[in-house]
């Protein structure tokens, strides 16, 4: 990632962490759960994953453009203890990010034709972008700050305009929620009022599964009972 307004917004995360909060991610015996112990009747708290399905042509694109972002490999799959003290940190995510990028189309942002762009999902570093950018944005200032990978998904969903539309699943022991550029609010993934098409796999960023249409219920229930990570302060 270019030297920018997103590496920026990535160190003055850190530094806020350091300070208030020294995020570390663990994962201990003790600290792992089934998250199903706490949630077992409200299963829709979590998207329901179905199989593995194309990756957006945006992901390939940043793979193919920026090759070091998407070699993280395989993944334990894990949800994190959703603390409020995580809460804290997921709003200041997606809130810093929301107030300081200014939202372009890709169109607007490289004035190129969309038959020639046809998706291109990047960093904000000139400090503008689309849903992708602060999707991408966001996902990499949580990682940064002790956010376990397979906790922090890329999403594909449509909109209630019936759009094409790029979020960040995080998947906690309360319910998977989303980080949107279109709101600052953290909602469950069911409380967006979105159609969900795809999100990269738990066990690995580059493949990609189905969100089906919540009839599978055991692929809910894989998602639900994860062990949970317990992400606490130093």
């Amino acid at each position: 990632m270019k030297t920018g307004i997103a590496k920026l917004l990535i160190a003055g995360l850190i530094g806020y962490s350091a300070t208030t909060m020294a995020m570390k991610a663990t994962a201990s015996p003790s600290q792992l759960r089934p998250s199903a112990a706490r949630q077992a009747t409200r299963q829709v708290n979590w998207e329901p994953v179905g199989a593995q399905t194309r990756r957006p042509i945006g992901w390939h694109n940043l793979c193919l453009v920026q090759s070091v972002e998407c070699q993280a490999g395989a993944q334990r799959p894990v949800n994190v203890e959703l603390t409020p003290e995580m809460r804290r940190l997921l709003t200041s995510v997606t809130t810093l990010a929301n107030r300081v990028i200014v939202a372009q189309t890709d169109d607007e942002h490289y004035h190129l034709d969309r038959k020639t762009l046809i998706d291109w999902w990047t960093y904000p570093d000139d400090g503008a972008g689309d849903c992708s950018d602060y999707m991408l944005l966001k996902r990499k200032m949580l990682i940064e700050a002790g956010w376990p990978r397979s906790a922090a998904l890329a999403t594909v969903v449509i909109d209630r305009n019936g759009e094409g539309h790029a979020v960040l699943t995080v998947t906690t022991d309360q319910g998977d929620y989303i980080l949107d550029n279109l709101t600052d609010k953290l909602l469950r993934w069911d409380q967006t009022g979105y159609a969900y098409v795809k999100r990269q796999s738990q066990e690995d960023e580059n493949l990609w599964v189905a969100i089906t249409d919540g009839g599978d219920a055991g692929a809910v229930s894989s998602t639900s009972s994860l062990p949970t990570v317990k992400v606490s302060s130093r």
